[in-house]
């Protein structure tokens, strides 16, 4: 079996826009990633950092929203400890979100950012060891 790729950590997800400016705001201030500096790039951006992790902004005007929420559609996941903390942010940021428990027992919450991408919190068992 070839051996697989020598990689070390997830570094980024990027994700693009219609409008920069509403997802720089709503990943700063609902999921509070801190912005970081950025090349000076042919499109508008933003790179935003918090807890190891960089999600990239790019500028892209033809994505198109889907205003359902499906929790088997591409998204970013985030664990939390506290879901009635996030379930208040979320009705204070006035967001929309579908609640549920999946298979596994695991109480779920996913919602959009401002472009359509489907994100998900939830409070996850620890990760098992790999063998």
């Amino acid at each position: 079996m070839p051996t697989p790729l020598p990689l070390r950590g997830l570094h980024h997800v990027a994700v693009t826009t219609r409008d920069p400016d509403a997802s720089l705001a709503f990943y700063r201030d609902v999921l509070g990633f801190a912005p970081l500096e950025r090349p000076n790039f042919n499109f508008r951006g933003a790179w935003l950092f918090r807890d190891g992790l960089q999600i990239h902004v790019i500028e892209n005007r033809t994505p198109e929203a889907d205003e359902r929420i499906d929790p088997r559609a591409d998204h970013l996941a985030f664990a939390v400890d506290d879901f009635d903390a996030v379930e208040r942010a979320l009705r204070e940021h006035g967001i929309d979100y579908h609640k549920q428990v999946n298979a596994g027992g695991i109480p779920q919450i996913f919602f959009h950012d401002p472009d359509g991408h489907h994100i998900e919190i939830g409070i996850y068992p620890p990760t098992p060891a790999f063998k």
